[in-house]
């Protein structure tokens, strides 16, 4: 799960733009070749959701659905309770996807990511989980707060929440448990 924020500023002209729009995507195709948090992760594949119940609103270029949602993209899959997708364009393309309640991402070769609520930005090509996150795989496990990642660099950040002030409690700090391979298994 990968996440990226790019900004760009009023007045750049449009060359500049074009420039910055092919230095990008070169970037992008560099950093493909890398072994990433989520494997071969294919971002361009066609989103697939299905659920019990799909609510259009035309007006807010938004689809809900609710009721053990289940969206898979390329080897990719992510359940919820909920989930909102914003469109963009004359097209309708997808923007941004907004799942909430009991949120599991699977990938087959990084684990199983939980939270409480997430993010897929579908253009910026990341995603954000919040909400007692917990990445686990195989026996090793890792908790926090948020999660966020860059699916173009592979890059994840997690983070802790914030403690209360003036307490001794770790529970913003972000808490991990490794399990060492046995001798001779060949496991890493």
């Amino acid at each position: 799960m990968r996440f990226a924020t790019s900004i760009l500023l009023m007045g750049l002209s449009a060359a500049l733009a074009a420039g910055l729009d092919v230095s990008l995507a070169q970037a992008a195709e560099a950093q493909a070749a890398k072994p990433s948090l989520l494997g071969k992760h294919d971002a361009d594949a066609p989103i697939n959701i299905a659920a019990d119940k799909f609510v259009a609103d035309e007006n807010a270029k938004t689809g809900t659905w609710s009721g053990n949602v289940v969206i898979t993209q390329g080897d990719m899959r992510m359940r919820a309770n909920s989930v909102r997708m914003n469109v963009v364009g004359k097209d309708n393309k997808p923007d941004k996807i907004f799942a909430q309640g009991n949120v599991v991402v699977d990938s087959p070769t990084s684990g199983t990511v939980t939270g409480d609520n997430g993010i897929y930005d579908v253009v910026q090509r990341s995603v954000n989980l919040t909400g007692h996150v917990v990445l686990t795989k195989q026996n090793n496990s890792m908790r926090g707060a948020q999660m966020t990642v860059n699916l173009v660099t592979g890059i994840a950040t997690l983070g802790g929440g914030a403690a209360a002030p003036g307490t001794a409690s770790q529970s913003g700090r972000v808490q991990g448990i490794f399990t060492p391979a046995n001798k001779g298994s060949g496991r890493n």
